[in-house]
């Protein structure tokens, strides 16, 4: 399966330490090698890396690490291929516009008889089930909303679904459009919600280790959504099975 980090705060993050240990497994600590992605939400605008090349290996990951984008809304994946052949086009994280503003899609699992048809302006340009799935969400989202609605009743309509598509297989996805981050588990998805007091933290992929204190504002929330914990000495959530959670300004909103 493929690998998924998100990131939601209420002010411009770095994201370098947790992708620096997200990125190992892209062959190092893991077997993720068949492509990766990055999507950093600036404003309304959107800076998206993607490569069919192991994050570990690839000039475009070392870029990232070397320059360090600030960003409120970050999603990122790497890729085991199950659907699809390894190349650019079937590389996520994938982005779609819907309602003037961009929406990014990263999925993590194996869908199958998935395939519904898409009869309005989203069409996938890959061969994943993932980007296909992507395409309809932004199609029956459109069908749902006239306009741009509440993250409120966004969260209801994507947990109705999400519902539909989960009984096909495993289906655990992150989606943002620079408002918020939405997180979907079928099977293994973690979170934590990091504010003040900051403190260190170890990476598990890494020897790597950062005292946030140092580089935060007592102000500042930041949340994180991976499907395996980073770090080996702080508390991570477990998602349930089929839940799905919206995250704003760096917080788990109640359910």
């Amino acid at each position: 399966m493929c690998q998924l980090l998100g990131m939601n705060a209420n002010t411009p993050t770095d994201v370098t330490f947790s992708f620096t240990g997200f990125a190992r497994r892209a062959g190092h600590t893991a077997d993720h090698t068949d492509g990766w992605g990055i999507a950093f939400f600036e404003g309304r605008g959107l800076r998206h890396f993607v490569d069919h090349e192991r994050a570990v290996d690839s000039p475009v990951a070392e870029l990232i690490r070397r320059y360090p984008i600030k960003s409120r809304n970050v999603i990122a994946h790497i890729r085991k291929a199950t659907q699809g052949m390894v190349s650019l086009e079937n590389c996520h994280p994938f982005v779609r516009e819907l309602w003037g503003r961009y929406w990014v899609f990263a999925h993590n699992g194996d869908l199958k008889d998935f395939r519904p048809r898409l009869h309005a302006h989203f069409h996938p340009v890959g061969s994943t089930d993932s980007e296909h799935v992507f395409c309809w969400l932004m199609q029956e989202l459109s069908k749902s909303h006239a306009g741009m609605p509440s993250i409120e009743e966004l969260t209801l309509t994507l947990r109705e679904l999400a519902a539909r598509i989960a009984p096909h297989g495993t289906f655990n996805f992150l989606l943002s459009n620079g408002q918020a981050l939405w997180a979907h588990a079928s099977t293994h998805l973690y979170y934590i919600e990091r504010r003040h007091p900051f403190s260190q933290a170890q990476l598990c992929d890494e020897d790597l280790r950062v005292d946030f204190s140092a580089h935060t504002t007592p102000n500042d929330k930041v949340a994180v959504v991976v499907t395996a914990p980073l770090t080996s000495n702080e508390q991570w959530t477990a998602f349930q099975s089929g839940e799905l959670r919206v995250f704003v300004e760096g917080e788990c909103l109640p359910k």
